[in-house]
């Protein structure tokens, strides 16, 4: 449909597999998994549930009639009971067990904890993806020297790997929260209206021992190891923030990435993929904007900004619940996760399948090493017996001069060939040439990218290798 608005994460951005979790049948079917460990979990507590009515259910667990659910919401205002009521008429023989003693949130929160779950999983499978491939990316390039920078300013020398494994670290960072978040990810369960318990109370004649083993059962039903143990009506909405959180997290450390790659760009360092038929402007056909990062930049914005949705959520709960959280809900946690899956998706494409141009690097290296250089020149001729005052007030005397006409003028540097020239020095181009070896200047850059890979990088992505591959599909 062309005339009515569409969501560009659905549409654009997001890969298949989010879409799928946050996806109606995926949701509807889970509310309908939901009643029917429900119903099982009842029958194995007593309660007077027969084995054909679990199984009508199970069998029509995919078979929604959408078109009556949303007639059925049309009358009745409420879309738990407006599938309640679809689901019995597909299940006439269980209608009467189906929610049984259940409030809304016992579908509504448990789903929105299972998906979030899910998709935490993908998000995971992502990450590590993406560490995967920036480690790559590190380890190939762990000796190229490259200029550094603080402030966007000419700065000591780094190696291209090792720029990268600040990126890697931030990741690691993130796949750390996500593993403690994930670990703490619970399941609401049945707590009932105002979380006390009271109608399943009710249905097990005041029997608290399987009220309690009644949300051990669905739990382990659904795939969690517990409960939360107290709650409202619904799971505390701090879980929403927890998780978001994680996103957040991982949008602050791809926008980062993204921001140097576009720096990166403008200095013609490196390139982000582009296909041949690619167009970068349409006025000035010979650009070639760096607009996948700049994606990432603008959906991390989102993602980052969308973080204020479940703290603000979570700090005007009143008592044990209120409904001014469901439609944000319905909106800030799939479009975060959507978001994330497209970030990610982009990083690792980004990363993957970028050029580094050496000669460039090198070219932007020589313009700015015979500045640095000078300290080692001082010290080296100091040694071979010159006088260091007179060695220094040379080597500011000349900088000064060389430095007035690159900006003046527009020229060369030319401190070297100024050196060289100098008597004072005694300096031969072969000594000259030693002392500015660009990968004299970089510290322990290379070992620190391999030590970090090997001892730290390597293991964790080991320990992960059974997530697999996850292939990345751009397709704007």
């Amino acid at each position: 449909m062309n005339n009515v608005y569409e969501n560009p994460l659905v549409t654009r951005y997001a890969g298949p597999a989010m879409k799928e979790v946050f996806s109606a049948d995926r949701k509807f079917s889970t509310w309908r998994k939901l009643w029917v460990a429900l119903a099982e979990a009842e029958k194995e507590l007593g309660l007077d549930i027969t084995d054909e009515q679990i199984g009508e259910l199970k069998s029509k667990i995919y078979d929604i009639d959408y078109d009556r659910a949303k007639k059925y919401e049309a009358e009745v205002r409420h879309d738990v009971m407006a599938h309640v009521k679809t689901y019995g008429d597909a299940c006439p023989g269980a209608r009467g067990i189906i929610h049984l003693g259940a409030t809304s949130c016992y579908v509504g929160d448990n789903t929105d904890l299972i998906l979030m779950r899910d998709a935490l999983e993908i998000i995971k499978k992502l990450l590590v993806n993406c560490i995967r491939a920036v480690a790559a990316f590190a380890d190939a390039h762990r000796d190229l020297p490259t200029l550094a920078y603080t402030h966007f300013q000419s700065a000591q020398p780094t190696t291209v790997g090792k720029r990268a494994t600040l990126w890697i670290r931030d990741l690691v960072s993130d796949l750390e929260e996500l593993e403690h978040v994930q670990s703490g990810l619970k399941l609401l369960g049945c707590k009932g209206t105002t979380g006390t318990c009271a109608s399943f109370m009710e249905l097990f004649d005041g029997d608290w021992e399987k009220v309690r083993r009644l949300d051990s059962i669905i739990a382990e039903k659904m795939g969690f190891a517990s409960c939360y143990p107290v709650s409202g009506q619904t799971y505390s909405r701090k879980v929403d923030f927890s998780v978001l959180s994680v996103l957040a997290g991982i949008a602050q450390s791809a926008a980062k990435f993204s921001n140097d790659i576009r720096l990166l760009s403008h200095l013609k360092e490196f390139d982000e993929p582009f296909e041949d038929k690619q167009i970068g402007s349409s006025a000035m056909a010979y650009k070639r904007n760096p607009m996948r990062s700049e994606r990432i930049a603008s959906l991390a914005r989102y993602v980052m900004t969308d973080l204020m949705n479940p703290a603000i959520t979570a700090a005007t709960q009143w008592f044990e619940r209120t409904l001014d959280d469901s439609a944000n809900k319905r909106i800030s946690v799939p479009e975060a996760f959507l978001a994330t899956d497209a970030i990610l998706s982009l990083y690792i494409n980004v990363i993957s399948g970028g050029r580094v141009y050496p000669k460039v690097i090198e070219k932007h290296l020589s313009e700015e090493i015979p500045f640095m250089a000078t300290e080692n020149i001082l010290m080296y001729c100091t040694k071979k017996g010159g006088d260091r005052q007179a060695l220094h007030e040379a080597i500011r005397e000349l900088s000064v001069e060389c430095a007035r006409n690159i900006k003046m003028n527009g020229a060369d540097n030319d401190l070297l060939i100024r050196i060289l020239g100098d008597p004072r020095f005694d300096l031969t181009s072969e000594e000259l040439d030693a002392l500015c070896d660009p990968s004299t200047f970089v510290g322990f850059a290379p070992v620190q990218t391999r030590e970090y890979l090997e001892n730290e990088v390597y293991p964790l992505l080991d320990s992960y290798s059974d997530l697999g591959e996850y292939e990345v599909k751009i397709s704007v």
